[in-house]
């Protein structure tokens, strides 16, 4: 197929089934018109990506033996290529405006890559790609489920999520042990407004960490749980809240930091 090794410690497992390839690059909107592909590898969704005109497609790879390839393959990339760790990069630097994220993403790194991705929330419209089945399906699942978790509820808040399809181990070289899945975030249109997302992910963090305990328990170190007006939550678990739940409580919780604090 090509002369490029996939590298165990970068978490390769190149993407060799072109039909999967044109379905992910499907899953972008029609709006999208500026695109960072992570991990491009190989280009086998580069390829179909390309083939959607997007204003921008900037590809971002770690593996100069995959950029080599790459740039032999797809001299229309028109220098976009970026040799370098996504985790790193400014992405406010590279994108003036809006922009979608694309690929098939590291297994080993795809929590990271969606954590990012939140810090960017304002310019980052969807999310498309491929990720570990189990990985998605947390990412995907509702409150009271058992997968239910950190990750679900950061990205709810912010996005719709939806699981498209899942992937074979066999249309990968080399095959992973896992099964894969592709999946779509989209930015919801009502976000929601006068949140500290600083303290949301606190909230959410502190909860899951002590997942057995109570919520005013949990949330002892955040704020005092015995103050009335959270005394809906306190003795209910993390798993047991709804992304709205979640917000709703850490703007309680921003309240009455707002009103115990010392005026001077």
């Amino acid at each position: 197929m090509n002369d490029v090794r996939a590298k165990k410690y970068l978490g390769q497992h190149f993407l060799t089934d072109s039909n999967i390839a044109r379905k992910i690059a499907g899953t972008l909107s029609e709006t999208a018109e500026q695109v960072v592909e992570i991990g491009p590898g190989t280009g086998m969704l580069t390829r179909f990506l390309l083939e959607r005109s997007f204003k921008r497609l900037v590809p971002v790879e770690i593996d100069s033996e995959s950029v080599v390839f790459l740039k032999k393959n797809y001299p229309q990339l028109n220098n976009e290529l970026i040799e370098g760790d996504f985790l790193k990069l400014n992405l406010s630097d590279i994108f003036q405006g809006e922009f979608a994220i694309t690929g098939n993403f590291p297994y080993n790194i795809s929590s990271q890559i969606l954590f990012k991705a939140l810090d960017y929330y304002p310019q980052v419209t969807e999310i498309t790609g491929m990720f570990q089945k189990e990985v998605a399906e947390r990412i995907v699942a509702g409150h009271g489920n058992k997968t239910y978790g950190i990750l679900s509820v950061l990205l709810q808040v912010y996005y719709e999520t939806s699981y498209l399809f899942t992937v074979h181990e066999q249309v990968f070289s080399p095959p992973p042990k896992v099964k894969s899945a592709v999946i779509k975030l989209v930015r919801r249109t009502d976000p929601p407004s006068g949140l500290d997302k600083q303290l949301l992910f606190t909230v959410v963090k502190a909860a899951y960490n002590q997942r057995r305990k109570t919520l005013r328990n949990a949330l002892s170190s955040v704020c005092n749980m015995q103050v009335p007006l959270l005394s809906e939550w306190s003795v209910k678990r993390a798993e047991q809240l709804s992304p709205e739940d979640f917000v709703r409580l850490t703007k309680n919780i921003q309240q009455l930091n707002h009103e115990l604090k010392p005026s001077f």
